[in-house]
């Protein structure tokens, strides 16, 4: 069996991991309001998923020291989390990777401090709408390259741009495996979408050009223009119905089948249960 192809073991493993990273969303939101700090953020998502027998899986790697990723504004991702208080209106991504007995799962939301802005709103509802554009691309037989075809098309639609430098990938015992999933049009097709393979769909787009460029710290990302950014993330398995979000939010579900009958198309991995279970 190709290592791009899951068991159905190795899947079971990766919906408790996606489980608990969905549950770290749901719990963070009440807690993202003006005067907190990123840094406190990050603590509780760090005590949330060790308190449920997962191991966050950001810490250490390539030296990283926090369980999230905490993107803020202009910031496209890998945001530090830190000592700066968030103030009236910051838009700001928070992404997670967990891991249980050795299996992955890695999603992101969006978020506003205290009162939203105008902007901020239209953007993080534009972007999740890519995802979702993005996730009913997903199906067997399809092709990699269809999934970024959609988003691109959605963004610029829209006047949005995508961001180019960085995009989905492969999951499962190690964070980050094949394929690589870009979110925006080439000429290359990609590899043949089939039953079993897990992967993200991360996409990222900017209110302004798509040119990003990274911080003295080695980790952050912002836009070179400064204009906003805003990304929605899941991790999918790809089953005979098409694309199943293994880490859809229980307060995330009513709102991805709405938006799935509005397309016409079918919910993808449904199989008559709560996906994000």
């Amino acid at each position: 069996m190709s290592a791009l192809i899951k068991t159905p073991e190795a899947i079971a493993r990766m919906r408790e991991a996606a489980a608990i990273v969905a549950g770290t969303l749901e719990m963070i939101g009440a807690h993202v309001r003006p005067g907190i700090t990123t840094a406190q953020l990050d603590r509780l998502c760090h005590d949330y998923i060790t308190d449920h027998g997962a191991v966050p899986a950001c810490v250490g790697y390539q030296g990283y020291r926090h369980a999230s990723c905490i993107s803020v504004n202009q910031v496209v991702c890998h945001g530090v989390p830190g000592d700066k208080a968030l103030r009236d209106g910051d838009l700001l991504n928070i992404d997670l990777v967990a891991s249980c007995q050795g299996w992955h799962a890695d999603s992101s939301a969006m978020f506003t401090a205290g009162r939203p802005t105008l902007a901020g709103t239209r953007l993080a509802t534009l972007t999740q709408q890519a995802l979702y554009l993005g996730l009913l691309a997903v199906r067997p037989g399809a092709r990699v390259g269809d999934i970024g075809a959609a988003i691109q098309r959605h963004a610029q639609a829209h006047g949005l741009s995508v961001v180019r430098d960085y995009g989905g990938h492969g999951i499962g015992q190690q964070m980050h495996e094949a394929p690589e999933v870009l979110h925006y049009r080439t000429g290359n097709p990609g590899i043949t979408l089939l039953l079993g393979m897990c992967f993200t769909i991360e996409p990222m787009l900017n209110a302004g050009g798509h040119a990003c460029r990274t911080l003295a710290d080695g980790w952050t990302v912002v836009t070179r223009d400064r204009s906003l950014s805003a990304q929605w993330e899941h991790t999918v398995l790809v089953t005979e119905q098409g694309a199943e979000p293994l880490t859809l939010r229980p307060s995330e579900r009513q709102g991805w089948l709405d938006f799935v009958a509005a397309q016409g198309a079918p919910a993808g991995g449904q199989r008559g249960r709560p996906l994000a279970r």
